[in-house]
């Protein structure tokens, strides 16, 4: 409960912080007259991160509950002794050390077996490539990630310190996405860097599974995963999302993975399409419905939703007015009965759907306004 109220604040306080950097990024954009910014996929970006950290208030017992218990349980390091080893500065520093170590592989596996890349997918969608897309999270990583940091849990890291570590490594990869920092020299050979990510995130053929790393790019040498950046970056993903819907942002893969699995005539290819790599695809399926071969000239083609200036300050009315509620639930989240919390988070979701919604001209804005009144009004009916 401490790491989860700390984290919960952590990002509350952290959110002004990201915005101030967000706006100076986007200042020195349009001073170098190198915008890299869009309002409909900054919102969206931004509001997928909002939606992560309010789902996560139903994920606690993947995110650090079972860590807890494999700690207490099954430790190979008496409780004690490990507390004392780990809670030095030494101890502190080759805990991050080993997060991070762990990270990679998390996020190596999250692009190579489809089921982890389904969740991982959310955080790639975007066709941009900016701070705000540093905050582009999924809200279904708790459900299997939790898995790849047992071994902390068995070396008796204690539970509060295993929270410290993951927020300073999840925190320091905010500022490697950006376009506007160069290559750094001696810092890009062992650190993960703008330089070095933004070949992570770029779907060219030489960049494709590349750059894991989340603080160290050490990890990448040593297994063979790293790639320098030479050619242009193009950002997204092989299968273009095309959507600022938040909810669809997070479903579209497991979507896809569960028709092939349901149009498969062969039981084995209908476990084998959640673990094989992202993009496989069973024989039977494929021949019946083709995919068109990956294009890069196409990708380079950003996905864009026409609307009018009414719609625009709609968005950004509402998107304000989100960040506050979210801010205020992200506070009290943990103080609140179960029924209210989730009460919260469908309201909050609906808000952030029909924002989204309005963005991409699937809702007129006086049709999202409704919407926004119906469930404020529905929210003080309830909580008062």
């Amino acid at each position: 409960m401490f790491h989860n109220l700390c984290m919960s604040q952590v990002i509350v306080f952290a959110t002004p912080v990201f915005f101030l950097l967000i706006t100076l990024e986007f200042a020195w954009g349009l001073k170098k007259g190198r915008n890299t910014y869009r309002l409909q996929d900054m919102v969206s970006s931004i509001g997928l991160g909002m939606m992560s950290q309010f789902t996560a208030v139903f994920t606690r017992l993947l995110r650090i509950g079972v860590y807890t218990v494999i700690y207490a349980g099954v430790s190979l390091v008496p409780l004690e002794a490990a507390r004392e080893f780990w809670g030095t500065w030494h101890g502190w520093i080759l805990a991050l050390i080993f997060y991070d170590f762990c990270y990679y592989w998390n996020h190596r596996i999250g692009h190579t077996s489809a089921i982890f890349w389904a969740a991982h997918a959310v955080h790639h969608q975007s066709q941009d490539y900016n701070l705000s897309t540093a905050l582009r999270q999924t809200s279904s990583s708790a459900l299997l990630g939790w898995l790849f940091y047992i071994p902390m849990a068995l070396a008796g890291v204690p539970p509060e310190i295993f929270g410290i570590v993951a927020l300073v490594d999840l925190l320091y990869q905010f500022w490697v996405h950006t376009e506007h920092v160069p290559k750094l020299g001696w810092f890009d050979r062992w650190f993960c860097s703008p330089s070095n990510h933004r070949v992570h995130h770029a779907v060219n053929d030489a960049y494709v599974d590349r750059n894991y790393g989340g603080i160290l790019i050490v990890w990448d040498r040593l297994f063979g995963s790293f790639k320098e950046e030479g050619e242009p970056c193009v950002y997204g993903t092989r299968s273009a999302l095309k959507s600022w819907d938040p909810i669809w942002a997070n479903a579209a893969v497991y979507a896809a993975l569960l028709r092939d699995a349901w149009q498969t005539k062969s039981w084995g290819d209908k476990l084998r399409v959640f673990f094989k790599p992202p993009g496989w695809r069973p024989a039977d399926v494929a021949a019946m419905f083709p995919s068109a071969p990956f294009d890069l000239e196409q990708a380079k083609a950003k996905y864009e939703a026409k609307i009018s200036r009414a719609a625009q300050v709609f968005g950004v009315l509402t998107f304000n007015l989100l960040l506050l509620a979210v801010a205020v639930f992200l506070w009290f989240a943990d103080q609140l009965p179960m029924p209210v919390q989730l009460t919260s988070v469908l309201i909050l979701m609906g808000m952030l759907w029909s924002t989204n919604a309005v963005l991409q001209a699937r809702l007129k804005p006086w049709a999202g306004s409704i919407a926004w009144v119906v469930m404020l009004v529905f929210a003080a009916l309830y909580f008062f």
